[in-house]
């Protein structure tokens, strides 16, 4: 028989070997595994979420998630329910409760729309192929992120940092701008000051529409954040101003 002091450092080494082993296979699948941020739902199949969602969910939910008689389905109490469960998880949450005293009635389909608009508007990116029941528990649901803003078009809701100048006819210009990047709200209080650190000179410019309201005088030649609706003509593009803030006493 072999003695104590023999085989309590066999058994340690065993045991760290089985050990080593184990986290060797979690990572192994961690690693191969699949979230929810591999665009595992289709744009289309959102969209079509976000019509089932407003007309079954968002009087309880709201419309931006944020919860009213129901509970949040997006940031901290997203992460916090749902954040490292399945998929299949989150969804079964939804097809058994929702709506409210009539859980299961929308029918597989439906709740796997609305499944991916809560994906999407909890800044999840779509994909190619739609979501399925198949797939769900092969899923990890991760926290959500901070939703990408949407393309700049025609009276989009923008930013953009540049200078104020003075233009023909009374006008006000923001020359040297900065491109203009669409804006998702709420917005924070110091959002400004924010945006513009670090933002190099532009080469775009606006006319500022209602720039006379702001006191334009007393920032001419200044470094502004302008916030507002940007309105795209074929020979210039302009801006309803919302925000307008100075950043800079100078624009070099």
């Amino acid at each position: 028989m072999l003695s104590r002091s023999i085989l309590w450092p066999i058994l340690a080494l065993l045991f760290a070997a089985v050990v080593e082993r184990d986290v060797r296979s979690m990572t192994s699948a961690q690693a191969g595994e699949k979230t929810v941020a591999d665009g595992i739902y289709s744009d289309a199949q959102a969209e079509r979420g976000a019509a089932s969602y407003n007309a079954a969910c968002g009087g309880c939910h709201r419309p931006d998630l944020s919860g009213a008689t129901g509970p949040a389905l997006k940031e901290d109490r997203f992460a916090r329910i749902f954040a490292g469960k399945d998929l299949n998880a989150l969804y079964t949450k939804i097809a058994t409760t929702m709506p409210r005293n009539a859980g299961g009635s929308l029918g597989d389909n439906v709740y796997l729309d609305i499944v991916a608009y809560i994906l999407r508007e909890n800044g999840f990116l779509p994909g190619s192929a739609e979501l399925t029941t198949d797939v769900l528990p092969a899923i990890r649901v991760l926290p959500g992120r901070p939703k990408p803003p949407p393309p700049v078009g025609d009276f989009s809701y923008i930013e953009t940092v540049g200078c104020l100048t003075a233009g023909p006819g009374g006008t006000w210009l923001l020359t040297k701008a900065t491109p203009p990047k669409s804006v998702v709200l709420p917005v924070p209080a110091d959002r400004g000051a924010t945006v513009a650190v670090g933002a190099p000179t532009g080469t775009q410019s606006f006319r500022l529409l209602d720039a006379m309201a702001y006191g334009p005088n007393a920032h001419e030649g200044h470094r502004m954040y302008v916030r507002g609706l940007i309105v795209k003509l074929p020979a210039e593009q302009r801006i309803s101003i919302s925000v307008f803030e100075m950043i800079a006493a100078s624009c070099e």
